[in-house]
Formats: structure tokens, C-alpha cells, sequence
């Protein structure tokens, strides 16, 4: 065991130190966005409305009007989303969490009708074996009539409670409008006095993590439209209430990767299977298919390529971040996991990361060969 640990300390001491630099990472930023909240809201926000406000200072406005112009614009919108879309949604959830105490027990009912039925055809069936397979059911939702209830409440909650929330983003606002005014002097004054480490660092992060970011958001931003749209108009026309809060609802899960919209689907069907509303079964099964199918084929053509993290990787980072570091860790989780993997594609964990002689025939942390078949189409550099 000692000569293990003569072996491997000088590894176990190099893969310490990132571990820590990635746990101080998060903490600070956790501690800095708890602490100055509306600070890092307007970086997003000038992120937004950057674009408008150049392209109309390009066509001779003043960058105050143009910025002016495009802070207006982008309130507008905010603010019909807030006030229109949320008051729907709002209602809509709040109706179907009065409603779900009426399906349990309409569940009950139908798995003891079962039960009822296969104790008469079967002799052989114990006598108390509808009791128990009552009792089971009964717990079983009410459980799950617990769980969605308590969910559904939460995200009313969370929706209501704008207090808080709308006074970081209007602050958010004000400082997005300034940023957007002083942008080219802190860049002039970044290019003129950063440190040239700072410098380096910066463009790293701009052309691997940055650009990435931008790009996956925006991609993943019109894949959640179209699962929206393609939801929404489906139930439409299947006649079921509360369409327009389901889709909504889909969209929010299809952001989680790994679950997605399958976390609302399959309850939904195995629940309507169950209580004997086979034909909307059969419906929701072939529109959570066509979503499906939908976003496997549009994914590829739409992101280009990935960030190349596997899904169940980004979810466990994401639940250990947020259930470490808040609502913070769960925003730095992905930017973190994106810097890490372009570390690995650079081999920067190659040069870091030292290993005992002779133990390895190739190096475990050296960047993997481009295959000529993957998304990229290209080697990495």
C-alpha cells in the first residue's frame, strides 16, 4: 500500500488541486451572484440586446438612442411574457393541481375494478389480495399525487413571488444600458492594462467556452420552440384541457438533458392506459415519439456539433452543483463542464496531470484522435 501511495501521490496531489480550483470556482461565484445578483443578470441582458443596439448605432443612431431603443424593445417583450404567458400558465397549473386529488381517486377506483375482476376469474387468487394490492395502489398515489402536487405548487410559488426577482432585473436593466454605452472603453482599457496571462486566459475562454455557450443556447433554444409548438398544437387537436400549460411544462422539462419531455409523457400515458382512456394513451405515445424522433433528427443539423459531454455527465454535474451551490451552481455547472472538456481536447490535463513512469502505455487524461465519423467532421487542434 505505501509504495502505492509513493506511486500515485504526486497524481492524486495534481488531480486534488483542479478539483479544488473547479469546488473554489464555484463557491466564489455562488457567493459573488448571491451577493451582487443584478450584476451578472445584466451581463445576459447586454448579451441580448448588444446585437440591436450596434446594428442600429451602425445605421446612425446615437449608441444611447440605439441602446435606448433596444432596452425598450426588450422589456416590452419580457414584460408580455411575465404578465401574459405566466398569468395563463399560472392558472392553468393551478387548476390541475386542484385536479389531481379527483384523478387519484379515479385511479383507485379503476385499479380496484381490475383487481375485483382477476379475483373473479381466478380461484386460485387469495382473498385478501385485492385488499392488499388496494392498499399498495392507494400509497402509491398517493405519493405521486404528493409529489406532482408539491412540484406544481412550488413552480406556482416560484412564479408569484416576482418581488425579489423583478427588482434585481430592473435593476439588471439600468446596468445593461450602461454596459452597452461603456463597452468599448473597458475593452480598450482590458486590451491596454490586463496582464498578459489575463489576456491569454480570456481568449481561451472566449474561443472554447464562450462561443460554445453561445451557440448551444441559441441551438437549444429553438429545439425547446419546436417541441413546444409541436405539443402545444397537438393537443389542441386532441382536446385536452389545459394544453397550453402541458406544452409549457414539456418545454421546461426538455430542458434537462437525459429526461426531457419523457419525465411528463410517460406518468401521463401509463396513468390514462390504466384508467381505460386508451385512444388518448395511444395519441400522447405516438406525439411523444414524433417529439422524439423530431429532436434526434433536428439536433444534429441545428446545434452542428455538441459540446461533447454525455448527457448523463452534464445531469450528475448539474444535481451535485445545485444541491452543493444553489441556483449558482446549477447556471456554472454547464460553462464549467464545457471549460473542462476543452481543457481535455487541448491537453492541458496531459501537461497538469502528472503520472508514475512505465504504469501507462498511453497517457489516460491525453486528448482522443477526432474519429473522421462524429459529429465535428473535423479533428480537434
Amino acid at each position: 500500500m505505501f509504495s502505492l501511495y509513493q506511486k500515485y501521490w504526486r497524481t492524486a496531489f495534481d488531480i486534488g488541486v483542479i478539483f479544488l480550483t473547479v469546488w473554489l470556482t464555484m463557491y466564489v461565484f455562488s457567493y459573488l451572484y448571491n451577493l451582487a445578483t443584478p450584476v451578472f443578470l445584466s451581463f445576459l441582458i447586454f448579451w441580448i440586446i448588444e446585437p440591436l443596439a450596434r446594428l442600429l448605432n451602425r445605421m446612425g443612431l446615437p449608441k444611447s438612442i440605439a441602446t435606448g431603443i433596444s432596452i425598450l424593445f426588450f422589456t416590452l417583450i419580457i414584460l408580455a411574457a411575465f404578465f401574459g404567458l405566466g398569468y395563463i400558465f399560472t392558472i392553468q397549473i393551478t387548476q390541475l393541481a386542484d385536479d389531481l386529488p379527483k384523478y387519484q381517486k379515479m385511479l383507485e377506483s379503476q385499479v380496484g375494478s381490475i383487481t375485483s375482476n382477476l379475483q373473479n376469474q381466478v380461484e386460485a387468487l387469495p382473498p385478501d389480495l385485492a385488499e392488499k394490492l388496494r392498499q399498495a395502489t392507494a400509497y402509491v398515489t398517493d405519493l405521486g399525487a404528493q409529489w406532482a402536487g408539491n412540484f406544481l405548487k412550488w413552480l406556482v410559488g416560484f412564479l408569484s413571488s416576482f418581488s425579489s426577482f423583478i427588482l434585481n432585473f430592473s435593476i439588471a436593466i439600468i446596468l445593461a444600458y450602461f454596459l452597452s454605452l461603456e463597452i468599448e472603453t473597458w475593452k480598450k482599457l482590458g486590451k491596454d492594462r490586463a496582464p498578459k496571462t489575463l489576456k491569454i486566459a480570456f481568449d481561451f475562454l472566449r474561443n472554447n467556452v464562450f462561443r460554445g455557450i453561445g451557440a448551444y443556447l441559441k441551438a437549444q433554444g429553438k429545439l425547446i420552440s419546436i417541441t413546444f409548438l409541436v405539443i402545444f398544437v397537438a393537443l389542441l387537436c386532441l382536446g385536452v384541457n389545459n394544453a397550453f400549460s402541458i406544452a409549457l411544462l414539456a418545454g421546461i422539462f426538455d430542458v434537462l438533458p437525459l429526461l426531457g419531455v419523457n419525465t411528463l409523457f410517460i406518468p401521463w400515458i401509463i396513468y390514462l392506459f390504466i384508467t381505460g382512456d386508451t385512444v388518448l394513451a395511444v395519441w400522447l405515445t405516438a406525439l411523444l415519439l414524433v417529439v422524439t424522433l423530431t429532436r434526434q433528427f433536428l439536433e444534429p443539423r441545428i446545434t452542428g456539433q455538441t459540446v461533447g459531454v454525455s448527457a448523463f455527465t452534464m445531469l450528475a454535474f448539474m444535481m451535485i452543483s445545485l444541491s452543493l451551490f444553489g441556483v449558482a451552481g446549477l447556471i456554472l455547472a454547464p460553462i464549467l463542464m464545457i471549460l473542462l472538456k476543452a481543457l481535455y481536447d487541448q491537453g492541458y490535463f496531459h501537461k497538469w496531470i502528472r503520472l508514475p513512469r512505465d504504469e501507462f502505455t498511453m497517457h489516460p487524461f491525453a486528448p482522443q484522435p477526432a474519429d473522421a465519423s462524429s459529429p465535428e467532421g473535423e479533428a480537434r487542434p
